[in-house]
């Protein structure tokens, strides 16, 4: 795969220049997103709500494969990641809002935690840019 044919997108999250990392990659037909948080700048939206921060952090991703002319209808992966088990009816109540026509393949995780306590939901993506079939 030539240079030319991945892009990357930032979106000015610090944890980016902290990691040295990008919100997005595309590379060929794939385009991946970074674990993202229901923060916008320095703001966390639905602070003690996880079914508000898995919509604000989906939301966040969508935007980021919007740069790519990508939306919902090309995930073909979802990944979501929640600090605590007792969340996981309110995630994916906010999943299924915003993909249940799609049907991406989900993978649901328990962690341990995340930097910030605050964080109760972190969430991924993979789109496709080719022609997506049902």
């Amino acid at each position: 795969m030539t240079s030319e044919s991945v892009r990357r997108v930032q979106s000015g999250n610090p944890w980016e220049e902290i990691l040295g990392s990008a919100r997005a990659v595309a590379a060929g037909d794939l385009v991946l997103v970074a674990g993202t948080t229901a923060f916008r700048g320095d703001v966390l939206y639905g602070e003690g709500d996880p079914y508000e921060q898995a919509k604000v952090a989906f939301t966040s991703a969508l935007e980021a494969i919007a740069e790519f002319g990508l939306d919902a209808g090309s995930v073909i992966r979802t990944r979501l990641h929640l600090a605590h088990a007792r969340d996981v009816d309110a995630a994916c109540r906010a999943h299924k809002e915003l993909f249940d026509a799609v049907r991406p393949v989900t993978t649901l995780l328990v962690v341990e935690g995340f930097v910030d306590s605050r964080v109760l939901v972190s969430v991924e993506l993979e789109a496709f840019r080719g022609a997506v079939n049902s």
